[in-house]
């Protein structure tokens, strides 16, 4: 349970951070995002998936 509050933490820090500096940037990543297709935007969310994975396999890997 532990390890899924941290993960969960840390997200919310990473997008906090996001908002909070650049909320532009934000806007206009989401507007770039409704131009792809609806099978672009399912491929870049596996592909975020599979890299999230891999970083969290490496973490364990290396002793987390």
């Amino acid at each position: 349970m532990g390890f899924i509050l941290l993960a969960l933490g840390l997200v919310l820090i990473a997008e906090g951070l996001v908002y909070a500096l650049a909320p532009s940037l934000v806007e206009h990543l989401l507007e770039m995002l409704r131009a792809l297709s609806e099978a672009q935007r399912r491929n870049a969310g596996l592909a975020a998936l599979a890299l999230g994975l891999i970083l969290v396999w490496l973490a364990f890997r290396f002793g987390v």
